[in-house]
C-alpha cells in the first residue's frame, strides 16, 4: 500500500528572524515563501509541514517535539539556519537531535525557499511503500 511520504521543513520562524542577515525579505515575504513550500509539497503529494523554530536556545526542543510526534521520512534543514555563521551551534544540535529523533529519516538541506521541493526530491518520493 502507498503513503504519501512525510516530510518536515525546518526554518526560523518569520516573527523572530532578524532581517539585516537577508536585504529585502521581510516576515510576510519570508512566511508567504514557507506556505507555498509546504503548499507545493502538498501538491506534490507529499505530507509536508512547517517546523518553526523560535530561539537558538529551544530550537533542539522544539525539534524533539516534531520529531516524536510522528514519523518523517525527510527533514530539511532551511538554509537561514545553516549558511550564517552565528547559528553554528543552533544548526549542530539540530542535527545531533535529528539523528537521535530520526535515524531513519532522509536529511536534505535546500539553498533558499525556492528549491526546497529539489532537495526533498534528492532522496525520498512522493509516496513510498508501507512495510
Amino acid at each position: 500500500m502507498k503513503r504519501r511520504s512525510t516530510v518536515l521543513l525546518v526554518g526560523w520562524n518569520p516573527n523572530v528572524v532578524d532581517y539585516s542577515k537577508w536585504p529585502g525579505l521581510t516576515s510576510d515575504k519570508l512566511r508567504a515563501a514557507l506556505e507555498a513550500d509546504r503548499a507545493r509539497f502538498e501538491a506534490l503529494g507529499y505530507d509536508a509541514e512547517l517546523g518553526l523554530i523560535d530561539s537558538a536556545e529551544t530550537s533542539d526542543l522544539t525539534l524533539r517535539k516534531l520529531l516524536t510526534a510522528k514519523q518523517r521520512d525527510c527533514v530539511l534543514i532551511g538554509a537561514g539556519v545553516r549558511t550564517i555563521p552565528d547559528y553554528l551551534q543552533t544548526f549542530e544540535r539540530l542535527i545531533n537531535t535529528f539523528h537521535e529523533c530520526a535515524p531513519n529519516a532522509k536529511l536534505c538541506f535546500n539553498s533558499g525557499p525556492f528549491d526546497s521541493v529539489d532537495a526533498v526530491q534528492r532522496w525520498v518520493p512522493a509516496s513510498s511503500t508501507d512495510a
